[in-house]
């Protein structure tokens, strides 16, 4: 498994990852989340030791990246499908991970295979190849060595809906047979489809975290109204979080039936009340991240937002 304690990593007076702590386990895919320039590369790449924690620690089956023997036969990674070699081709790029691990040549042209990479494509220089098929190469790469965990950032980017089906196929596959997998997305319907398990990162903190079922079934009552602000303010009036979805929605934390006698007594016109299990991954996300997203102000100037209620 991969387990974070209390990791902290700081750049003079900047805290880019503050006491970051949660785990990942085996036969499970964690969705890794949190808004551009939350945390969530800087954590990973502490994991895999190319940057180096302040404080804290991060561990892999039990023992530091560094300190594996022969670390990519335990764990896969791809952070960046772009940071590959340009003048080497495809084949030639398995190859040298092939030999650098010791394993049997017969291994490239099955990762080529399994990532969908023809021959043809394998033969060509990776500056030639688009964002999609360096992806494929990226997941080959990490995958050659038939490690039990995988630590994958954004490993969708420029794939279609055709690569993005088959990818979400494979990390599911990887988990159920007993596999660790860490996924950070950017797609969150993809991350809500695969993983089991979210972690939740806001600047630089863990803002929620635990089994995707479990979060997603604490999230309260969606109500669609007239008045979303006048229904806000009542239920904010009873000590009731809330934010908005959409033009006339609000997420809010209390069960549908609570909401529902607000709305009666504020005078307010109900046009939707349900549980918010069925809401998706999508207001979840935002909802936890309020504070730290880029748009949120222009988007939901009063709205009032959920506090760590999934933490």
């Amino acid at each position: 498994m991969i387990k974070l304690d209390a990791v902290t990593r700081t750049y003079g007076d900047f805290t880019a990852v503050d006491e970051v702590s949660f785990t990942a386990r085996p036969g499970r895919v964690t969705g890794f989340l949190g808004p551009n320039g939350a945390g969530k590369s800087t954590t990973m790449r502490v994991i895999v030791g190319l940057t180096r924690a302040t404080s804290g620690s991060a561990t892999v089956s039990g023992r530091r990246y560094v300190d594996l023997p022969n670390p990519g036969r335990e764990v896969g990674v791809l952070l960046d499908a772009s940071a590959q070699h340009a003048g080497r081709t495809g084949r030639e790029t398995l190859t040298i991970a092939q030999r650098f691990m010791g394993l049997p040549s017969a291994r490239v042209e099955e990762m080529l295979e399994l990532v969908g990479l023809t021959s043809d494509e394998s033969s060509r220089r990776v500056r030639d190849y688009s964002l999609g098929m360096r992806q494929r190469l990226g997941l080959a790469t990490a995958l050659i060595g038939d490690p039990g965990v995988l630590i994958l950032d954004e490993p969708a980017n420029g794939l279609d809906p055709a690569g993005i089906r088959w990818m979400r196929g494979l990390l599911r596959d990887f988990a159920d047979r007993g596999g660790t997998v860490l996924l950070s997305s950017h797609l969150l319907h993809e991350i809500e489809v695969v993983a089991d398990d979210l972690v939740v990162i806001g600047n630089g903190r863990i803002v929620a975290q635990g089994a995707k079922s479990e979060l997603l079934a604490s999230a309260g009552a969606v109500v669609r109204t007239t008045e979303p602000l006048v229904l806000a303010e009542a239920l904010a009036a009873q000590g009731v979080t809330s934010s908005y979805v959409g033009e006339d929605g609000l997420l809010a934390q209390a069960n549908a039936e609570h909401v529902g006698r607000t709305a009666f007594s504020a005078g307010v016109a109900v046009l939707e009340l349900r549980p918010a299990d069925g809401a998706g991954l999508e207001e979840i996300f935002l909802q936890l991240t309020a504070d730290t997203q880029r748009d949120a102000a222009s988007q939901t100037p009063s709205a009032p937002h959920l506090e760590g209620a999934l933490a």
